[in-house]
């Protein structure tokens, strides 16, 4: 059987020795590249066999390089081996020339494109076990792939693709039956040279995309981005007031928040395109979040708890706390868990949280005080998360929210906001018990 990636020329170089170098190696390794034609680069000493690129260059001389999407494109060095007729690809590229049959589902977007391709995959589990969910996300594509030729797993029917701006960058023969973009706000400032440089190279996705882009009508810039766009796909608007989702009854999904529920209708008006069968619609619903991210960790003495570690910006808590009170009892009480570390935050912001009638601040960690003091709010300050949560035993009630949502970062306790997270949801279990 041909090899698709043959025409691959050696030596390679792969540059970035991340999640996707690493799938890289794998997939070149399994198709015919001998080791003795492959290096790795990166900027890290000690992370691969060479960490200087002119030494890398002089040594090797490689042929082609697979660029890792968090390596930059722009760095003259890589422009200067392109002028030089030097091939330049990328690990989702060299996976693409393997795909077959399978049908190709994009999703990009400033946010938002994390939950809603796993409440596609979610979706996806309930009526086709062997698609597949991966790309910026889990699984690299080239993993996959590697996977299929070692026989561990069967053809994927459906393949669903978090795709970053940096992938886009570089995607080969990315083609998508349907695709979706989530937001549009500004982000990676630092690698592109202008804000319409970024929102370009996400519509690169809708270029490339043969039917149907779903895009949300909440999507920050995104509306105003797409008008006066004439692309070859045909573009669909939706949120969660979409009449056309009315029956499917997204609002009884397990997933909180009020900007969640725009995801989920990114996510149905896919479906729906796509003729996924209903019960796809019943495994969206009974998604409860992504770890860490406005997850619902269900309700424990009749009080409900969200843990939101990975929040770590005032917009962030922000989104989180009015996506919940927008679905909230006004009677009820929300409490907000907000501290960490710093990282000189403007607090400040959060004063428009002072619509939330019934909320009620606990502060806590190396920022408590601080957090306290910029935000205007009264609460109780306590010197650890631990502490914040022992309180709540006094003064949660039946039908009360507890929100964590920090603000700050993790790493005045914690490694990171995942051990955060476990912490929250481990502590929160023993201290409410179920009824």
């Amino acid at each position: 059987m041909e090899n698709p990636i043959d025409f691959i020329k050696r030596p390679v170089a792969i540059v970035g020795v991340g999640l996707s170098g690493e799938a890289a190696k794998r997939l070149l390794t399994r198709n015919g590249v001998k080791a003795t034609d492959l290096c790795t680069f990166d900027d890290k000493p000690g992370a691969a066999d060479y960490h200087d690129p002119a030494a890398m260059l002089a040594a090797r001389k490689p042929a082609t390089l697979v660029v890792s999407p968090g390596y930059p494109l722009a760095k003259d060095w890589i422009q200067d081996f392109r002028e030089q007729g030097g091939m330049i690809t990328s690990e989702l590229a060299l996976a693409l020339y393997f795909i077959t049959d399978e049908r190709i589902i994009g999703v990009t977007g400033s946010v938002g494109k994390s939950t809603t391709v796993s409440v596609l995959e979610a979706a996806m589990k309930k009526f086709s076990p062997d698609s597949f969910l991966g790309g910026n996300i889990g699984t690299p594509l080239a993993d996959y792939v590697v996977q299929l030729q070692e026989r561990k797993r069967n053809r994927a029917p459906w393949v669903v693709l978090e795709l970053s701006s940096y992938q886009l960058e570089n995607c080969g023969s990315l083609h998508c039956e349907f695709s979706a973009v989530t937001h549009l706000t500004a982000n990676h400032m630092e690698r592109y040279s202008s804000l319409a440089e970024y929102y370009d190279t996400k519509w690169e996705l809708v270029k490339r995309t043969a039917k149907a882009t779903v895009l949300n009508r909440h999507g920050g810039d995104l509306l105003k981005y797409a008008k006066g766009k004439k692309e070859d796909a045909q573009l669909l608007w939706t949120d969660q007031n979409d009449e056309e989702l009315e029956s499917l009854h997204l609002e009884q999904a397990k997933l909180l928040g009020s900007h969640n529920q725009d995801n989920l209708a990114v996510a149905a008006k896919i479906a729906r395109e796509a003729g996924w069968p209903a019960e796809a619609f019943e495994g969206m619903k009974e998604f409860p979040g992504l770890p860490h991210r406005m997850e619902n960790l269900g309700e424990r003495g009749g009080v409900r708890f969200v843990n939101d570690s990975k929040a770590t910006t005032m917009e962030s808590v922000k989104t989180a706390a009015l996506g919940l009170y927008d679905q909230m009892d006004r009677k009820q009480q929300l409490f907000l868990l907000l501290g960490g570390k710093d990282k000189n935050l403007p607090w400040e912001e959060l004063n428009e949280l002072k619509k939330i009638q019934k909320l009620r601040p606990v502060f806590f960690g190396a920022v408590g005080e601080r957090a306290k003091q910029g935000s205007g709010f009264e609460g109780p300050v306590f010197a650890k998360l631990g502490e914040a949560i022992a309180s709540l035993r006094a003064s949660a009630q039946r039908g009360d929210t507890v929100l964590l949502s920090p603000g700050g970062t993790s790493l005045d306790e914690f490694k990171n906001f995942e051990e955060r997270g476990r912490y929250f949801t481990e502590l929160v279990s023993k201290t409410f018990p179920r009824l």
